[in-house]
């Protein structure tokens, strides 16, 4: 055991570490300058398609807004409650901030590489599309390149096969063993029968199930939020100036100050909107739009939704409450975001949020076996 875990440490920091979260920001804010600052351009048309109807006529394929709410489903997750509270532990209240910096630039990454499914997807015999990160790859690059199309298909196999859901069925297991006393080994078999049933009905039953549960799942989030901040207003302002001082080093709340916060704030983020990770645009290819920068622009509304919505309303669940000190990591992940609503408004909540955890599993597991 200890080999293996010594094994993905190193791939950890190679990956995670050193190299992928550099690349992502600096490739992000270059996109965001490159394309004049398109997600604040475009910011209100995002908006558009979730009132809009935009039913697709074609029964093979789905619509954008299907699109959206399937890519929502699949970042939202144990990345915004159990994520979130981790990098408030390990990198203070400063930490949300860089969440929100990076949000904000994943919006335009999320739009380039969604648009780019859309351009270089192909149609199927049975009238539905298939693309993503590899068939860009494919057919932008040439055949050339098509060993890192391979390389890449099978990482992110790997990845969704593997690493993202086993974050998420962890997740929740630890909420349910928290608040129900039920095993990890019954609540992870009881996962993979409801992803499987999801999952082997095809994108149509995957466009179905998000259509109802992500909408029911943030909403109902949201306004537990709402609700706990309503209670406390009065410290929001105290709250607001201490995420401010200690993003730029005015107020260290852990060891590292600003760096840890900048660090935790990077990485949080990054884990939780998947922006220029490559699963959305499997997702966003297979949506029949009218003009491929359509879905793109659509697809930067989830990262907005994933981050500044969901993530926002954890840290400021944690923040506002009393479970949270400064400096102690005893008290982390799931548990203290748990305990956290627990002493806002009732013991009740701790079920609550392992029934909100479930729906966010259910719906991340579904990405592994989508058309690439």
């Amino acid at each position: 055991m200890q080999t293996v875990e010594s094994f993905f440490n190193v791939i950890n920091n190679l990956t995670w570490g050193q190299a992928l979260i550099p690349l992502l920001v600096v490739f992000g804010l270059f996109i965001t300058g490159l394309s004049r600052f398109v997600q604040f351009q475009f910011f209100g048309r995002m908006f558009r398609v979730i009132i809009s109807d935009n039913q697709t006529t074609d029964p093979n394929t789905i619509s954008s807004r299907a699109a959206l709410l399937i890519s929502v489903g699949g970042r939202v997750g144990g990345g915004n409650i159990a994520g979130v509270a981790v990098a408030i532990t390990l990198g203070g209240p400063g930490a949300v901030f860089w969440m929100w910096a990076i949000a904000l630039v994943g919006m335009a990454t999320s739009l380039v590489e969604s648009t780019l499914a859309q351009i270089f997807k192909r149609k199927q015999n049975d009238g539905s599309f298939r693309g993503g990160p590899a068939r860009s790859i494919l057919h932008g690059l040439g055949e050339n390149y098509r060993w890192l199309a391979i390389v890449y298909s099978v990482c992110l196999i790997a990845a969704f096969g593997l690493g993202f859901n086993a974050f998420q069925g962890n997740t929740v297991a630890g909420a349910l063993k928290d608040s129900l006393g039920i095993s990890r080994m019954i609540s992870g078999a009881l996962l993979a029968v409801i992803a499987g049933f999801i999952v082997f009905g095809g994108i149509k039953r995957i466009a179905k199930v998000a259509d109802v549960v992500v909408p029911l799942m943030a909403i109902s989030y949201i306004a537990m939020a709402l609700v706990v901040i309503i209670l406390n207003i009065s410290e929001v302002p105290s709250m607001l100036q201490s995420i401010l001082a200690n993003a730029f080093g005015f107020e260290e709340a852990v060891s590292g100050g600003m760096g840890a916060a900048i660090s935790q704030g990077l990485r949080r983020g990054l884990f939780s909107n998947e922006a220029g990770l490559g699963s959305t645009p499997n997702v966003a290819a297979t949506a029949d739009v009218k003009h491929p920068i359509s879905q793109g622009i659509t697809q930067s509304l989830s990262v907005f939704i994933d981050t500044m919505l969901v993530c926002t309303c954890t840290a400021f669940i944690i923040l506002l409450g009393d479970i949270y000190v400064p400096g102690n990591e005893a008290i982390d992940g799931v548990v203290l975001t748990q305990q956290s609503l627990v002493s806002h408004l009732g013991n009740w909540t701790k079920y609550f949020l392992s029934a909100m955890l479930l729906l966010f599993c259910v719906q991340l597991n579904h990405l592994q076996l989508l058309p690439r």
